[in-house]
């Protein structure tokens, strides 16, 4: 069959108004590839920001962030120092009583003290009271950093999370002064009775013991007789521990850049030249609570009453013996008491840092 020839030139100028779309002109490989990449880059979102960078190993988080060392950790950690401090210190501290006891001045200072006791009675003769020194000790620190860090909770700023110094300076005071009356006075009664017993041979001692000297001690002088010294030794502990504690923590930050919770563990000896320093204001600033506390715990409750109270025996002495008397065995105190505290701090502190490591920062992950 024959097409329509008006057919044919209307479909011409059909296509002729209409014309087809063009397909895009070919580019060069290169050009293509760059063309896509910049389109799928329109299309696509932007990647999210990269995380920032994580605080150094030294900056505590701040506010409330740092998860405290619960108190039955620094109490435990304390009691391990002290079982290590009361072996290695006992024959300095014995020493010491000797020389606070001596009003006749038979010893003429700290080694010849030493060696007189050690060739008259026998070398043993310097851990004399060694039990009660050292159960003394073991609950004294469970009491103290634990008692401490419940008080510290206390004074804590809500928002912050953080102590004060005011804070700190009162949560070691309180610290002090309970253990000073539940644990420290009784203790050093029986330690100072039996230290101040010259010789070894048990028939010729009036104690034979710690049980036995708590025993006659209250047989003799009442319940109240192992308080005997309480009021200084209530004013050198709360005194000491708000020293202490204050300055061991501004040392470990100054020194070692350490944060209670931050993980961070100090090395033994950075442990050791914290407790130190912190271990040695207390005994100047205490010197005379400790003396009339060894002399008030030494002449009992019955008897010769020599001195009839804390302010009493302070101004006795300073009238007998003059106002250095007052800083009797202050030298073997700064010899115990600063190497104590190196001593305690370096167990302590590994243990509590071991909690760090193993249960703080396991739960901040």
């Amino acid at each position: 069959s024959f097409s329509d020839p008006r057919r044919k030139v209307g479909e011409k100028e059909q296509r002729r108004n209409n014309p087809r779309p063009s397909s895009p002109p070919r580019l060069p490989p290169v050009e293509a590839r760059l063309s896509a990449h910049a389109a799928s880059r329109m299309a696509s979102p932007p990647p999210p920001p990269p995380p920032s960078p994580p605080p150094p190993a030294d900056e505590p988080r701040s506010g409330g962030g740092r998860a405290p060392i619960p108190p039955y950790v620094k109490a435990a950690a304390g009691s391990l120092g002290g079982v290590m401090e009361a072996c290695c210190l006992q024959p300095i501290d014995v020493v010491k009583t000797r020389l606070q006891l001596d009003r006749a001045g038979a010893y003429r200072g700290i080694a010849h003290c030493g060696t007189t006791v050690a060739r008259a009675e026998g070398v043993p003769a310097l851990w004399k009271g060694l039990t009660p020194f050292a159960t003394h000790l073991t609950l004294k620190y469970a009491l103290r950093l634990g008692s401490n860090a419940m008080l510290q909770s206390a004074f804590k700023d809500p928002v912050t999370g953080k102590v004060s110094a005011q804070g700190r300076l009162a949560s070691g005071f309180g610290a002090g002064v309970l253990e000073a009356l539940v644990i420290v006075t009784p203790f050093e009664v029986v330690k100072i009775r039996l230290q101040q017993q010259k010789g070894l041979s048990t028939d010729l001692l009036k104690y034979k013991g710690p049980i036995h000297c708590a025993k006659t001690i209250v047989r003799e002088e009442g319940i109240f007789g192992l308080w005997s010294g309480a009021s200084p030794t209530v004013m050198r502990n709360g005194t000491n521990q708000a020293a202490m504690f204050t300055a061991k923590n501004t040392i470990d930050i100054l020194l070692w850049k350490k944060h209670e919770g931050d993980g961070k563990v100090l090395q033994p000896w950075q442990s050791m030249v914290s407790g130190f320093l912190a271990g040695t204001a207390g005994p100047i600033c205490t010197g005379p609570f400790d003396v009339v506390k060894t002399r008030l715990m030494a002449q009992g409750r019955t008897g010769d009453i020599k001195y009839k109270g804390m302010f009493h025996a302070i101004r006795t002495i300073h009238a007998e013996e003059g106002l250095r008397a007052l800083w009797k065995g202050l030298l073997p105190r700064l010899m115990r008491i600063p190497p104590g505290q190196a001593i305690m701090w370096t167990v302590a502190d590994q243990v509590m840092g071991l909690y760090e490591r193993t249960y703080l920062q396991s739960a901040n992950v």
